[in-house]
């Protein structure tokens, strides 16, 4: 697993794992899914609803809804503003997944 976080300068909290699509990364305290995906050389999260096309981080500050993933099993959350947490179990997602309250 490739690691492209600033190392030179930065205090970090502890780090933890989480699982992305059956993979193991390294996460630490207070960064978001889209910072563990980002330092991890990742860069796809999802794929587009009509045309199928990837689909990663865009703005950064949650409001395109280009990084959506499903986190722990609820679809559409957005990666750049979902923190990660100790184990949590994060999917790619096919386009845009059921909101909440809607079966």
């Amino acid at each position: 697993m490739e690691n492209r976080r600033v190392e030179r300068g930065v205090k970090r909290g502890p780090v933890f794992e989480i699982e992305v699509d059956g993979e193991t990364m390294l996460a630490y305290e207070g960064e978001t899914i889209a910072a563990v995906l980002i330092a991890g050389g990742r860069r796809i999260f999802n794929r587009s609803p009509k045309i199928n096309r990837n689909r990663g981080i865009y703005c950064g500050i949650g409001l395109c809804y280009e990084c959506v993933m499903v986190v722990d099993g609820i679809p559409n959350r957005r990666a750049c503003r979902q923190l990660a947490t100790p184990g949590c179990r994060v999917e790619s997602q096919a386009g845009l997944g059921p909101w909440e309250g809607q079966q």
